[in-house]
């Protein structure tokens, strides 16, 4: 029932006492994005990956101090339910003016569902739905920053309008030539803009704060011109001599979608007013849902949100039933999705056959360690849940039967809520973006080859298709080398490919540092015996790896196996693990660059980047 009166003396108090938990949280997360620009100033490539670990944390060991003070002051727990919902209205309140609304009404959730050990709670307790608008929220203080600042360029100045967008954000560090680099990015532009009418409204937009990660630095705005908008982003790096460079000019959505991959890395911005982040970058980027920009926010709790209310009302406009998931069954996660949604749901079976030698404990660090790593584009992202309710009519009979065959211990029935309505409860899931795994893609290219031998044209696109995905496959496992990360189980079944012809890895209970790995040439044979042998002869250490024998697994079909000898046969090769791992050890960060190659400036510098 709704509160007809706010007569509870406490109420306030914990509601202050909440708001003040997460002011503490997200002025820490702020301070930790801010510090990113000292840190690629000096070049401190380590500190940077540590920060974006670590701040991952932060999250949880806030609303964990806000539930131990509410517990100890107010005995919080303790408080009936009419008091609750006084604490929710008081707690609106104080949401009214300020500035990040939306993610403290997520911390309020965090807090309160920890406090009233509940699995389930009703819709009084928490914000299901937003309850404050997110729009045109300013901040007026003297000295602010605005969200994005706008600029009024000619032909003639845009060049030196580049300069002054780049100025604007005082780095302190030395460009290696500023106008040289603004005159590559005003070609770019330029090819962007010839045989165009400049508009009355021609202008170009930029982010107030700079976005950082890993080695790089990336100005992000979009150029307006009569009814057209064309997103842009900017990559500053640091060259082998040490100054600034800009190394390359993004253009359109697609650039964009990759450089905000899920497969990637948060990013580190200092942002006052994160929701008028979200919405600029929303209109650079119509295609990506809102959860998805928070996360590469760094915000993650606040997409997991979002995600989750996306997820209902998407439930609630459709009828289709959740499924088995297509593909190869994994030894180790029992996966289902739902048709129309384009998600994946993941849950840890309670077994798993030989060979597999792992725990429960073990798979779920392997994935905390996907999530605190830099994904380089090729791991995707994955929202980590416990005790989720769906409606027990969209499950499919043989998905139960599934689920209670594999992972008993993960799976409830019941009418918990008492409304009525049975529900199926999985008491911990992963959710990750559904992609076409890659032998199925692969598969699909060889039955299109097959059956369109006739037509040389679709023959020939089949024989592309097959081609693009192996190099890509390649680039994907070379990209997590230099990442320091060994996939482990590199089969293409674990491998799925995105909407953009990505390849990305998503398998994680097998992978391991490369640091931690040995890897070796198998021995030659010491006898016709050995030689002969269909077992290994060899002494074989727990963390040793034989990069010779991956080519039986996964070069079968003789299509394949010619584009992968030719792009990618050192990956068969103990040396290249080797040298990588060498390097890494030796504290050396490898550049992993979210564009194409052929997009650099560097082309034209001829001048590498460190």
């Amino acid at each position: 029932m709704f509160p007809q009166r706010l007569d509870s003396p406490l109420a306030y108090d914990i509601a202050k006492a909440m708001m003040d938990g997460f002011n503490r949280h997200y002025r820490l997360f702020r301070t930790e994005s801010a510090r990113a620009k000292h840190r690629f100033e000096t070049a401190d490539w380590h500190g940077q990956q540590r920060a974006q670990r670590e701040r991952i944390e932060f999250y949880d060991l806030r609303v964990k101090e806000a539930t131990t003070r509410l517990e100890k002051e107010f005995k919080a727990g303790e408080q009936p339910m009419d008091v609750w919902q006084q604490v929710k209205l008081h707690y609106i309140g104080l949401l009214v003016d300020h500035h990040q609304p939306e993610l403290a009404e997520t911390f309020f959730n965090s807090v309160t569902t920890k406090i009233l050990h509940r699995t389930h709670f009703h819709n009084d307790f928490i914000f299901v739905r937003p309850a404050v608008s997110t729009e045109y929220i300013e901040n007026d203080e003297p000295g602010a920053l605005p969200t994005y600042r706008s600029y009024y360029p000619t032909r003639e100045t845009l060049g030196e309008t580049v300069e002054r967008i780049i100025t604007n954000f005082q780095l302190q560090r030395a460009f290696d030539d500023l106008p040289r680099d603004a005159g590559y990015v005003v070609q770019a532009m330029s090819a962007r803009l010839v045989q165009v009418k400049l508009r009355a409204n021609f202008q170009i937009q930029v982010l107030s704060s700079l976005f950082f990660r890993n080695k790089g630095a990336y100005v992000v705005g979009k150029i307006i011109n009569g009814f057209n908008e064309v997103p842009f982003a900017l990559p500053i790096l640091h060259n082998k001599a040490g100054a600034l460079i800009i190394d390359a000019c993004l253009f359109g959505e697609d650039d964009m979608q990759g450089l905000f991959s899920f497969a990637r890395a948060y990013f580190m911005v200092d942002m006052e007013i994160p929701s008028a982040y979200v919405q600029f970058l929303r209109s650079l980027m119509p295609r990506k849902p809102r959860n998805e920009l928070y996360n590469a926010l760094g915000l993650a709790k606040q997409g997991k949100t979002l995600f989750y209310r996306d997820f209902l009302y998407h439930t609630k406009h459709s009828s289709d039933k959740f499924r088995i998931a297509p593909g190869i069954k994994g030894m180790v996660m029992l996966v289902f999705d739902l048709p129309s949604f384009p998600y994946v749901f993941k849950v840890i079976k309670d077994w798993y056959p030989p060979p597999k030698d792992t725990t429960r404990e073990q798979i779920k660090g392997k994935y905390l360690l996907v999530k605190q790593h830099d994904r380089v584009g090729r791991m995707a992202d994955t929202l980590e849940y416990s005790e989720v309710a769906f409606a027990r009519d969209r499950f499919e009979d043989e998905l139960i039967e599934e689920i209670r065959k594999f992972a008993p211990s993960q799976l409830e029935i019941s009418d918990r809520d008492g409304d009525g309505q049975e529900e199926v409860i999985i008491k911990h899931l992963y959710i990750e973006r559904r992609m076409i795994p890659l032998n199925i893609y692969l598969q699909e290219a060889f039955d299109a080859g097959r059956t369109s031998e006739a037509d040389s044209a679709a023959a020939g696109n089949a024989r592309d298709q097959i081609e693009a995905a192996v190099i890509e496959y390649g680039n994907a496992i070379k990209d997590l080398v230099a990442a320091n990360i060994f996939p482990g189980d590199m089969l293409w079944k674990n491998f799925g490919v995105t909407r953009n012809g990505k390849v990305v890895f998503y398998d994680y209970d097998e992978i391991e540092y490369i640091t931690d790995c040995n890897f070796r040439q198998v021995p030659k044979a010491r006898n016709e015996e050995d030689e002969m042998s269909g077992e290994v002869w060899y002494k074989v250490g727990p963390h040793d790896v034989f990069p010779e024998t991956f080519g039986p697994f996964l070069l079968g079909n003789d299509a394949v196996r010619d584009v992968f000898m030719k792009h990618h046969a050192d990956l068969l090769e103990a040396s290249f693990w080797q040298q990588h791992k060498e390097r890494i050890q030796a504290g050396y960060v490898h550049d992993v660059f979210p564009y194409e190659r052929n997009k650099r400036f560097v082309r034209k510098v001829a001048q590498a980047v460190a």
